[in-house]
């Protein structure tokens, strides 16, 4: 066994699989628990040897730059298109070459040169308070500035990327000028501190803290599944404009990869009707494979128009978003 591949042995996974000359090492930073039982499933039908390690997106970037050639990974995946599309600029990725693959996964969810492609998609939407508020006051995003928001809104912190990548794609949309106005009128209507997390975000509209606040579904799934009976609810803003904002989870092979071809497999694999519901299920986000359903929780917060800017332009904008943010006082 080559040696870089003893230094990782203590950080391993091994995923159930049959006797196989065929490996994938997978490098994540998706949660484990939301990419083991599908890669166990994939090592089982498929023979195909599995093994995989979780850390942060930024950790495991700077471990494939440092390993260079002698990289033990075959395939990246990680969250937000940002991460993405900065892996597939810092040369850590190299094109998979599948038709497949540009089947399944709409334009504007992968990269144009096929370096990655997103998996599942996460929509960053709207969530309110039912007992507080009329979801006809709402609109969308840049609605959420104006003056009748005042004292009411919560958001997460600017630096979570989440919402870099929100405001870069509003930069795409709207041009820098009009997006600093719009997130100086978030600001000013802040009822709160900055938030942590979307969790407790949505904790602090239920608590009556604010009215309403922008975060990512899977998070009002998880407390909704929590209590079904939860005073929140959704909203789909700029549905007679550009359409939700959406990022993606979503993977790349990469470039120094000793099993291009075994880990190409693997990401069409992902990418089937079969693999997206369970890969979209278990995180209660939506299937990029927009001919795969949502689960049925999902599906029950109803749908909506997607904004359909390539989700690249989050990782080309996001230093850009990152200096708005700081000029309009969003910490």
């Amino acid at each position: 066994m080559p040696i870089r591949l003893l230094l990782l042995l203590p950080v391993w996974l091994a995923a159930a699989c049959a006797p196989s000359a065929e490996q994938v090492v997978v490098y994540s930073s998706r949660a484990e628990q939301l990419i083991q039982p599908l890669l166990e499933r994939y090592a089982a039908e498929s023979g195909v040897r599995i093994s995989w390690i979780t850390d942060k997106e930024g950790p495991l970037m700077q471990r494939l730059i440092a390993e260079g050639d002698q990289t033990p990974a075959d395939l990246l995946l990680t969250v937000d298109a940002g991460n993405l599309w900065l892996a597939a600029e810092e040369g850590l990725l190299q094109p998979a070459g599948s038709t497949l693959l540009e089947k399944n996964i709409p334009a504007h969810l992968r990269d144009a040169d096929g370096r990655w492609f997103g998996l599942s998609v996460r929509a960053r939407t709207v969530a309110y308070s039912t007992e507080r508020v009329d979801p006809q006051q709402l609109g969308s995003y840049a609605g959420l500035a104006e003056p009748k928001w005042r004292g009411r809104l919560c958001l997460r912190t600017a630096k979570k990327v989440y919402n870099q990548s929100l405001v870069a794609m509003m930069i795409a949309e709207h041009g820098e000028p009009k997006t600093e106005q719009i997130v100086r009128g978030w600001v000013a209507n802040l009822a709160a501190p900055v938030f942590s997390s979307d969790t407790r975000l949505l904790e602090a509209i239920v608590a009556g803290q604010c009215d309403v606040g922008i975060v990512n579904t899977y998070y009002y799934g998880r407390l909704q599944k929590q209590n079904p009976q939860i005073p929140l609810a959704l909203y789909w803003p700029d549905q007679d404009g550009s359409g939700v904002h959406v990022n993606v989870s979503g993977a790349g092979v990469v470039r120094h990869s000793d099993n291009p071809q075994a880990a190409v497999a693997l990401l069409e694999w992902l990418s089937s009707a079969e693999a997206q519901k369970e890969f979209a299920a278990i995180n209660l986000e939506y299937p990029a494979n927009s001919a795969v359903s949502p689960d049925p929780l999902v599906a029950q917060w109803g749908s909506f128009r997607q904004n359909v800017i390539n989700v690249s332009r989050a990782g080309e904008l996001q230093a850009a978003s990152v200096r708005l943010m700081e000029r309009a006082g969003y910490r």
